[in-house]
């Protein structure tokens, strides 16, 4: 059965100036890739997350902080978007401003069409020098594992937020503006509960900004300018952007 889309969910999307969009790995499992914990099977189902995913893991095993990380990443390059990351491409084209925020970091958004998107957990698909920061979109794992940073030589590592580490300050000062600013907030595939992500759509909701939380975890509700919709993202918003605007189906 289909969740009913509520027609004031409707209303403020065709009206809204500046939708804001949050994603999570909800969005991204419909495409396949695995949760975060959900990522530690097989060779690497003896690890925890917390064992993997920190700078001090990195400078004590760095080889093998780069194969689980290279594994990973053939995961997301064997994904393909699905209808959830394309209906928000085609969102872009419907309302006068669009920002969109993903704690996700497969870099899904981006292949499917989305610009400017804000990564607030970095990508999968970059990797920057451990020394400087210096990014680089490729990288030679002919001259070892991990591979070093062509201009100094230190190990090349994933352009990713591990355990302990802040978020890229840009990022964070982008999507709280982003926030702050709309007037249509729409959290997407995300439990919430991670910080400092999870205070975003609070910060939308008490400025005043309609809040839209699209998540299996929650049950149906409405409450003034505030929706709960227990639904897939693949599966709702397609036919969201088809009930606001018919011509989009």
């Amino acid at each position: 059965m289909e969740t009913p889309i509520p027609t004031g969910l409707i209303t403020a999307l065709r009206t809204a100036r500046h939708v804001t969009i949050l994603t999570g790995a909800g969005v991204s499992a419909e495409s396949g890739i695995p949760t975060f914990r959900d990522a530690l099977q097989g060779l690497w189902a003896h690890f925890s997350p917390e064992e993997l995913a920190t700078p001090e893991a990195f400078q004590r095993h760095p080889r093998l902080i780069w194969e689980w990380y290279a594994a990973r990443r053939n995961d997301v390059q064997a994904a393909l978007p699905n209808p959830g990351h394309l209906a928000l491409v085609a969102l872009a084209r419907y309302v006068p401003r669009l920002s969109l925020i993903t704690q996700n970091v497969d870099g899904l958004h981006t292949r499917a069409g989305s610009s400017d998107v804000i990564e607030l957990h970095g990508t999968i698909m970059r990797v920057r020098c451990s020394a400087d920061g210096t990014t680089y979109t490729q990288w030679d794992e002919q001259a070892g594992l991990p591979p070093p940073c062509p201009d100094c030589g230190a190990p090349l590592r994933p352009d990713v937020v591990w355990f302990g580490e802040l978020l890229p300050e840009g990022a964070l000062i982008r999507a709280r503006e982003a926030a702050m600013q709309c007037d249509l907030f729409l959290s997407i595939g995300t439990s919430g509960q991670v910080e400092p992500a999870a205070s975003l759509p609070r910060l939308a909701y008490n400025r005043g900004a309609v809040l839209a939380v699209i998540n299996l975890d929650v049950d149906d509700r409405v409450q003034g300018h505030y929706y709960a919709i227990h639904a897939r993202s693949g599966e709702f918003l397609p036919r969201l952007l088809a009930a606001t605007w018919p011509e989009a189906a």
